[in-house]
């Protein structure tokens, strides 16, 4: 059932579609670069400004009391949807310890949770700045913390939230 005639047409087979890619390519190199490839005139150039140039300005931080003074416990509590993963408010432990009156209580204050020991470094109690910087950047912040979250940019998210878990007790 195989015979010369067979392999001849397999190698026969093979060597058209390698012949058909290679003549496509070929043409569209032409297409798409009719004067030759890297000889034509450059259609567009994008303006680079110097190194060392004007900077652009940094984003200003916005300060607790400000953004505090405007905060909604009502859409805090939407924020809150992102620590409900590690976070509970039922007073049960999770990955994290649980929220419940966090606003104002002792750094560390929930029993038999193992916390890293990096929070009690740079803090005392959850204040409301404390719990404001703290959720901008968990690790810049309190260095080692074991926290893995990476933090809320928007200020008016940050004080959403703790004006949400100011309302949960204790």
């Amino acid at each position: 059932m195989f015979d010369t005639m067979t392999l001849t047409k397999v190698i026969g087979g093979f060597c058209g579609a390698f012949l058909v890619f290679m003549l496509g390519g070929w043409a569209a190199e032409a297409i798409l670069h009719p004067g030759g490839h890297g000889e034509g005139e450059q259609a567009y150039i994008i303006e680079v400004p110097e190194a060392g140039g004007e900077a652009a300005p940094a984003e200003e931080a916005v300060p607790y009391d400000v953004a505090l003074a405007a905060a909604d416990a009502t859409a805090g509590e939407g924020v809150f949807r992102n620590c409900r993963s590690c976070h509970a408010l039922d007073g049960a432990d999770g990955v994290g310890p649980h929220l419940n009156g966090v606003v104002g209580r002792p750094v560390q204050a929930v029993d038999g949770f193992g916390y890293s020991g990096a929070l009690i470094e740079v803090a005392d109690a959850w204040t409301e700045e404390n719990l404001y910087n703290f959720l901008e950047d968990p690790q810049g912040w309190a260095p080692g913390t074991s926290m893995g979250y990476a933090g809320l940019s928007d200020p008016a998210d940050r004080a959403n939230l703790i004006a949400y878990l100011a309302t949960t007790g204790g």
